[in-house]
């Protein structure tokens, strides 16, 4: 075949491959547009709470839409953070979150090193169980937890918050997945040594995946400071709540202020809005594991 014969060929094919490209331009720019779109319903409300927050009470209650303030001002956060106990409601959050957040890993930890490593009766049976709790959706058992903490003399304080929350069957089997992985050698060698159960734990397989470690710690504590239903079922005394719950006591003798209200449910966001910019790799990295447990 001859150079002649084959210029045209050559010349379809660049065609086809520029058409194909064009093509492609054009849906990638569609999924573009449609993932802005998307992007911008999804942080509109938080743009409006925000913008809302700084604008005076009598503008915010004018039927006139306004996108941004006519009078900028801050006056809705001062009365949060001087008239309301969000103080007291921070450290509330803090204390049961962190505690929360450590009893979580140590107990998952632990259990999952037990049921990976360690042979003994009833081991299967425990495994089963953890699995099975996915079925029981954490929403069910609020009245015996409730009974139980009322039993224990444990409603208004921070221990009846703390102990229901420590059910998360889903950090023990992502560590046991991760145990399960790490190389039977290093376990025969430090046995070779005499070390002891938990000496092999603490020096082997929890450096080995602190990495997940830190990326569970901090979905959990995320988890733990947004949570709603428990601390307020179990919570009425106003200075016992946690920042979730005590943003609901910001009201006024005259009606609901807006202002106040969204001033009050931006300042409680904070902490996990900044951790998660901080973190934002750590946290998609145990959403995937999460996901992947479950899947």
């Amino acid at each position: 075949m001859s150079a002649l014969d084959t210029a045209p060929a050559a010349s379809v094919a660049t065609a086809d491959q520029g058409h194909k490209r064009r093509s492609f331009d054009i849906g990638g720019a569609i999924l573009t547009l449609v993932t802005v779109i998307f992007a911008v319903l999804w942080a509109f409300p938080i743009y409006w709470g925000v913008i809302t927050s700084l604008k005076p009470e009598s503008q915010v209650i004018s039927r006139t839409v306004e996108f941004l303030p006519r009078t900028w001002t801050i006056d809705a956060y001062w009365h949060v953070l001087v008239n309301t106990m969000i103080g007291r409601w921070y450290i509330n959050s803090l204390v049961t979150s962190v505690s929360v957040t450590v009893l979580t890993l140590i107990i998952s930890a632990t259990t999952a090193y037990a049921l990976s490593q360690l042979r003994f009766p009833g081991r299967t049976v425990i495994w089963y169980l953890i699995l099975a709790s996915f079925m029981v959706p954490i929403a069910a058992l609020i009245v015996n937890h409730f009974i139980l903490m009322a039993q224990f003399g444990l409603i208004n304080n921070w221990l009846g918050v703390i102990l229901p929350q420590l059910i998360h069957p889903v950090v023990i089997i992502v560590y046991k997945n991760f145990f399960d992985s790490v190389p039977k050698e290093y376990r025969e060698a430090a046995k070779m040594d005499s070390a002891s159960e938990w000496r092999i734990f603490s020096r082997i397989y929890v450096p080995m995946n602190w990495g997940v470690t830190t990326a569970l710690a901090i979905v959990t504590f995320i988890g733990a400071w947004n949570n709603f239903l428990w601390p307020f079922l179990a919570v009425s005394r106003t200075e016992m709540m946690n920042v979730a719950v005590g943003i609901t006591q910001v009201n006024d003798a005259f009606g609901v202020q807006y202002a106040r209200e969204l001033a009050a449910a931006i300042l409680a966001a904070l902490v996990v809005a900044i951790l998660y910019l901080i973190f934002q790799r750590r946290v998609t990295q145990a959403i995937m594991l999460s996901a992947g447990v479950k899947g």
